[in-house]
């Protein structure tokens, strides 16, 4: 017991900390569903029967074989047993989907797993590296308090030379071809280092990403299946409320029908058109029942995930947090005088940035962390300022 829990604590410790609890549940979490149900659904359909078709009486073993084979291959259709066969000239709308379903989950395990390989790319080039801050962070809480400031120590003078390498400058927006259009764009409207709000920008991006793709992913199961599956879940739960068999459906019918033809000596061309019964579909059914109300989740999730980034800098919350952690450090008492200093500090130091950075550990710790690191920015931005204001008092001195 022992050795698997150093693995896995190897594994846990080895995850990036640079997202949130949101961000995990669809690149970590979904992604992890889908492969599993992929490797389940391949496991029934290579190591089991995915198909078994009832042939005529005078069909040998290899004629049942082929017509298995085949049936899994072509594809079949559902017709409901009180409906007629149509004639084989008309068409019919086969169901193309079972020989695919693995795929298809490990396609849906990519795309969940795409925004956050984005926001890795992007935030790779900003100057600061949120992940091994938040991961030293994290469990700091555990050591003597001695180790535990100077690790604190360490990561606010690593991000106050982040801060004060973009300090704000004017620049016009000027052209530089096709190498510099995007920073242009960007420089145009306000959105930079520079201007302290390029982290954010670049996160709330993958927030729109991790957004659009949850809800993209039920639509994308709509043309996989063929049927509106949006609606899936719905239909579900109405068939169980009127105590109706939600079992027989056309989207995951159990017993299909297949059309084939033998071509015999002489030329002579057959039909044939067997019934199939199709375990695979019965196990399909509940692992989509589970993915349907699970992408539902995650996109009501992954949307208030979204929402409560926006609510921090478009509401009066980053203040008030900045504040909350401040007062809770007794570093400022929550005077008039103290509240102009803090709002000096957030706009002119921290910035959009900053206070992305500390809620973002603040999500993947604890108040009492983020408070202390919150604190030690602040004494060093006191510091800084009391030593840029000696000279003036110097030279106030000296005129007079």
């Amino acid at each position: 017991m022992a050795p698997f829990l150093d693995i896995l604590s190897k594994a846990v410790s080895g995850l990036r900390r640079d997202d949130d609890f949101y961000d995990r549940l669809s690149h970590r979490y979904t992604a992890l569903f889908l492969m599993v149900f992929a490797v389940l659904v391949s496991t029934q359909q290579y190591v089991g029967s995915p198909i078994i078709c009832w042939t005529p009486a005078n069909f040998i073993s290899n004629y049942v074989s082929y017509t298995n084979n085949y049936c899994w291959i072509s594809n079949t259709y559902y017709m409901p047993f009180e409906e007629r066969i149509p004639n084989h000239e008309l068409p019919r709308p086969h169901i193309g989907y079972y020989q695919w379903v693995p795929i298809m989950m490990l396609l849906q395990s990519l795309l969940f797993y795409i925004p956050t390989v984005v926001w890795r790319l992007m935030s790779g080039s900003t100057g600061i590296d949120m992940n091994t801050i938040t991961k030293a962070i994290v469990g700091r809480e555990y050591l003597n308090p001695d180790k535990r400031d100077e690790a604190i120590k360490y990561l606010v003078r690593h991000m106050d030379r982040y801060f004060g390498s973009n300090k704000p400058q004017d620049k016009e927006c000027c052209s530089g071809g096709i190498r510099g259009l995007i920073s242009n764009v960007l420089m145009c409207c306000k959105i930079g280092k520079r201007h302290g709000n390029f982290l954010i920008f670049l996160y709330m991006i993958t927030k729109v990403l991790y957004v659009t793709n949850a809800i993209a992913q039920l639509f994308l199961l709509n043309a996989f299946l063929g049927t509106t599956f949006h609606l899936y879940g719905f239909d579900v739960i109405r068939d169980l409320a009127l105590n109706n068999d939600w079992h027989v459906s056309g989207r995951f019918p159990r017993v299909t029908l297949c059309d084939f033809k033998i071509r015999q000596l002489g030329g002579n061309i057959h039909r044939h058109t067997v019934q199939c019964a199709l375990p695979i579909n019965m196990f399909n059914e509940k692992i989509y029942i589970f993915i349907w109300f699970w992408l539902v989740f995650v996109c009501i999730a992954t949307v208030f995930g979204f929402l409560t980034w926006i609510s921090v800098f478009f509401t009066n919350e980053r203040k008030q947090f900045v504040m909350k952690n401040l007062l809770l450090k007794n570093r400022i008492m929550g005077t008039e005088d103290d509240r102009q200093l803090c709002k000096a500090f957030i706009h002119d130091y921290l910035r959009q940035d900053g206070v992305w950075a500390l809620k973002l550990l603040n999500r993947n710790s604890n108040d009492v962390i983020v408070a202390e690191f919150t604190a030690e920015l602040w004494d060093l931005y006191r510091k800084k300022n009391s030593l840029g204001a000696e000279p003036e008092n110097e030279k106030e001195e000296t005129n007079l």
